[in-house]
């Protein structure tokens, strides 16, 4: 990314000056002995050095537009993808899907980071603007194609599958590139805070889709007999369906225009002297990561927890109705479990923002909360057993801790991967992070697909997985040559 700035004396002055040359001798000591004449001595010549004071870089406020485009288009990708999960009743009333199909639906995210590395290399060598507008076309297509009007609907199932597919493939930009931007675009002092912004509101897509699905699309009466419902309420929810598909490919096609009309890969002048810095080749950036051991512990802290926690969220509808929690129930804890992590999220980030060095002490406190909460929710559906009380407000309040905790993490993890294993681009090394979470959400999906009668094994994956992180924050020795490179460079 170094060189991509505009010019090689627009980098000088963030670059440390030239140490003094030294005058090579040109005779040893014994030799002049020899000759009787006195012994040189090696003098130091000072050569004249243009020693230019390093600066502090430059940032723009342009870089809030770009966030704002960025973090817009996290929103509808998260808000796309999880359309369907706080509506599984319905939708399967409306387009007669399974309960595989439900969950597939779900697991189109995860299959789409398979070519996420694509992505990550396209971003490292082209920049923000042709990664985004790839993306965001693709958020398009298939936006568009789950809103075919076809009348058969094994033909409509596999639209809305194509669809779901294509919104997939736009998941590693959006999940990945929140550590490149807040990089290439803000100072030291507000990295952590644009990381957090821009990352988490992808998750807040998420959480819109359990507020806006339960409130626009009716539940069906006796859920539990279909069979009962009649033909009016049929065409009435899916037609309500519908017109949330129609209004989520209007969002996400506004989105795209935005984003064509203006938005640049890059500013005219780099904000830090680890933006101006080199990075690391792709083949060599991979070696790099797979060779570092303390990248591989807090890498697996994060991909464990947070693939369960995406996947068992994705599917929340399905595990609070054997507790007989309704459908509108349902998406408001995974609403608020979202809102509050994204809210606590942003407040962590910029407290690490003032306070450097602190994030493996952040990690750890979130990791505790998350374990605890993770255990509460968990013995508390097991009330037959362990005989908790099961009520509205025990779910309530654990399942949003839960999410708090959890998501609250992803900025503060992801700038811990940036600090740990710099120079090493950004882009490549979230992405293998968010490929690793994706594949155990893909695992644990894929297991669901054939085990979905019975949720107990889901929910102890929770507190198990949190635990592990716990453990593996603990042992980690935390660094930050990003960080040190900006002040020591930079003062």
């Amino acid at each position: 990314m170094g060189l991509g700035w505009s010019s090689a004396e627009e980098r000088q002055p963030l670059l440390p000056p030239a140490p003094p040359q030294r005058r090579p001798e040109r005779r040893g000591a014994a030799a002049a002995a020899a000759g009787g004449g006195p012994v040189p001595v090696a003098v130091p010549v000072a050569v004249p050095v243009r020693r230019l004071a390093p600066a502090a870089g430059r940032v723009y406020g342009r870089r809030w537009l770009v966030l704002l485009l960025f973090s817009v288009l996290g929103f509808a990708q998260g808000l796309v993808w999880n359309s369907w999960g706080p509506i599984q009743n319905s939708a399967r009333l409306a387009f007669g899907f399974s309960g595989w199909d439900i969950a597939l639906l779900v697991f189109w995210g995860p299959i789409g980071f398979v070519p996420c590395f694509f992505f990550m290399w396209l971003m490292d060598k082209k920049g923000l603007r042709v990664t985004v507008l790839l993306t965001s076309s693709l958020m398009v297509l298939g936006a568009g194609l789950r809103c075919v009007p076809v009348s058969d609907l094994e033909i409509r199932k596999k639209l809305i599958h194509g669809g779901q597919l294509l919104n997939g493939l736009a998941g590693p930009t959006v999940m990945n590139a929140a550590p490149f931007l807040s990089t290439t675009w803000f100072s030291p002092d507000e990295r952590a805070t644009a990381t957090a912004i821009a990352s988490l509101l992808s998750y807040l897509g998420a959480a819109g889709a359990f507020l806006v699905g339960p409130l626009v699309v009716p539940s069906p009466n006796g859920t539990s007999h279909l069979l009962l419902v009649s033909e009016s309420t049929t065409e009435h929810i899916k037609d309500r369906i519908e017109a949330v598909l129609y209004a989520e490919f209007g969002m996400v096609s506004l989105i795209f225009s935005a984003a064509l009309a203006y938005f640049p890969s890059r500013p005219p002048f780099p904000p830090s002297v680890a933006a101006a810095s080199q990075r690391l080749s792709y083949r060599r950036s991979f070696c790099r990561l797979l060779s570092n051991f303390r990248f591989l512990m807090i890498a697996l802290a994060y991909a464990i927890p947070l693939g369960v926690f995406s996947g068992w969220s994705g599917v929340l509808d399905l595990i609070l109705t054997p507790v007989h929690v309704s459908q509108v129930d349902a998406g408001w804890i995974g609403f608020w479990s979202i809102v509050g992590g994204c809210v606590v999220g942003i407040a962590m980030a910029r407290f690490a923002d003032f306070i450097r060095g602190m994030l493996k002490f952040i990690l750890l406190l979130l990791l505790s909360g998350a374990t605890l909460a993770s255990t509460w929710f968990t013995l508390t559906c097991l009330n037959r057993v362990t005989h908790l009380p099961l009520t509205t407000a025990t779910l309530y309040t654990s399942c949003i801790l839960l999410g708090i905790f959890l998501n609250s993490s992803v900025p503060i993890f992801f700038e811990l991967f940036v600090e740990t294993v710099y120079p090493a681009p950004e882009g490549i090394t979230c992405g293998v992070v968010t490929f690793l979470s994706n594949v155990f959400m893909g695992v644990l999906l894929f297991f669901l697909t054939f085990y979905h009668t019975e949720f107990s094994w889901f929910n102890w994956c929770l507190p198990g997985s949190c635990l592990l992180s716990l453990l593996l924050i603990l042992c980690f020795r935390e660094s930050y040559d990003r960080l040190y490179l900006d002040v020591v460079v930079s003062v």
